[in-house]
């Protein structure tokens, strides 16, 4: 089937320069189309949109109606890949702007509905391929600083952290392109971060960085913009477990509730020498619910991720590997419900974050009073908001925090 659909690669990174030049020599290829949304100027309600192919170069400004960029992608980013597809490019490029998380936009090629199609059924994601600068990368997957105090949000909402899209990029890349330099144990503990956070990518630096050898190098396990199930497994490869320069991986199981207040406490230390926390929450106070916990340096966010299956009568619909997954961890009492996180260190203790998440945990007194009592337990984490461009944006009314508000 890829045969019949046009392949688009996605070049996405907060290191512009090297995500530029990465883009530079994909639109120096023949039968190539490069387009590039630039966000600075969406708060005013204009997008600069450029496109590149065979020796031309248009930029052109849109008025949106709404700054943000959920409409972008719906009313030319999507529209324009389309008609890119229709007229019969080789390969179609999309140079994100650097705000951008590339997951967002492959969700979007998936899901969105233009002309009465999804773009999928014209177009494949080929690679994903994030620029990172060695020299920079990790304090800015490690801060808390906000993409507004760099004059980068991606329109008047975006409350991000730098941590959060730097990590989200590299994330979900297919390959990883390098540029900078730090000091050596600065490069040692990226390198061992990178190891755990997005383990068998391939790792190439920026002067060999040719479009060819970039595509030839994606492995067949990447995974070409497929979105993680919030309910599939929590690693993706065999990530190294042991310490390396500081750096370590652990898991967080349990098969009890959290309490709502002590685990609010307990997410402080997520927030300190942690580079990413990801997972599934039961929370006692809402025992029919999927929490889902996603932090990246001093940035939290999070989201609802659906029903236990203890708490749905009709599995018709669910995904069959989740099914499966949960037949064979189920419980009499507790059905599907756990605690499943993963956590990043890179400067803190692991033992101190379980002590703390064990902590959270209710007691056998609190477990033996029931979910009645669990319910009326206060709830810190506010209500479901769904953003007003976004109709799969579902997430708590206080999603972000940061260090310096706890």
């Amino acid at each position: 089937m890829n045969a019949e659909r046009v392949p688009v690669v996605l070049v996405a990174g907060l290191a512009a320069e090297a995500a530029t030049e990465v883009a530079n020599r994909f639109a120096a290829e023949p039968d190539t189309a490069v387009v590039h949304h630039d966000l600075r100027t969406m708060e005013h309600g204009v997008v600069w949109r450029r496109l590149r192919w065979g020796g031309q170069d248009e930029s052109t400004p849109l008025e949106l109606a709404h700054g943000c960029v959920s409409c972008t992608l719906r009313e030319d980013l999507l529209p324009t890949i389309r008609e890119l597809a229709m007229l019969g490019f080789e390969r179609i490029v999309v140079h994100l702007d650097p705000a951008l998380e590339p997951e967002a936009i492959c969700w979007a090629l998936r899901s969105v509905v233009i002309e009465e199609e999804t773009l999928d059924e014209r177009v494949f994601v080929e690679a994903v391929i994030t620029a990172l600068d060695l020299g920079t990368w990790l304090a800015d997957a490690t801060g808390d600083e906000l993409l507004d105090e760099r004059g980068l949000r991606a329109g008047a909402n975006d409350e991000r952290t730098v941590a959060q899209v730097v990590v989200g990029q590299v994330e979900f890349a297919d390959t990883l392109v390098f540029s900078g330099s730090a000091g050596t144990l600065e490069e040692l503990r990226t390198v061992a971060v990178l190891e755990r956070l997005v383990s068998g990518v391939p790792q190439v630096a920026l002067e060999d960085a040719r479009p060819a050898a970039l595509l030839a190098g994606v492995p067949e396990t990447a995974r070409r913009g497929e979105p993680d199930s919030a309910h599939g497994p929590l690693l993706r490869g065999q990530p190294p477990l042991g310490t390396d320069a500081g750096v370590v991986l652990r898991l967080f199981y349990a098969r009890r509730p959290f309490h709502p207040g002590r685990l609010h406490a307990a997410f402080d230390l997520l927030l300190q020498g942690v580079v990413r926390a990801r997972g599934r929450v039961w929370l006692a106070s809402r025992p029919e619910h999927v929490l889902w916990v996603d932090s990246a340096g001093g940035g939290l966010r999070i989201g609802h991720a659906g029903r236990w299956l203890a708490s749905t009568a009709d599995w018709s619909e669910e995904d069959e590997e989740r099914t499966a997954l949960a037949a064979l961890r189920w419980d009499d009492y507790y059905g599907d419900r756990e605690q499943s996180l993963v956590v990043l260190c890179h400067d803190a203790s692991p033992a101190e974050i379980t002590a703390a998440l064990d902590a959270a945990l209710l007691t056998d007194e609190e477990l033996a009073a029931g979910e009645a009592e669990w319910r009326a337990y206060p709830d810190p984490f506010g209500e479901w908001h769904t953003e007003p461009c976004d109709e799969n944006a579902d997430v708590l009314a206080l999603p972000q925090t940061r260090k310096d508000e706890q």
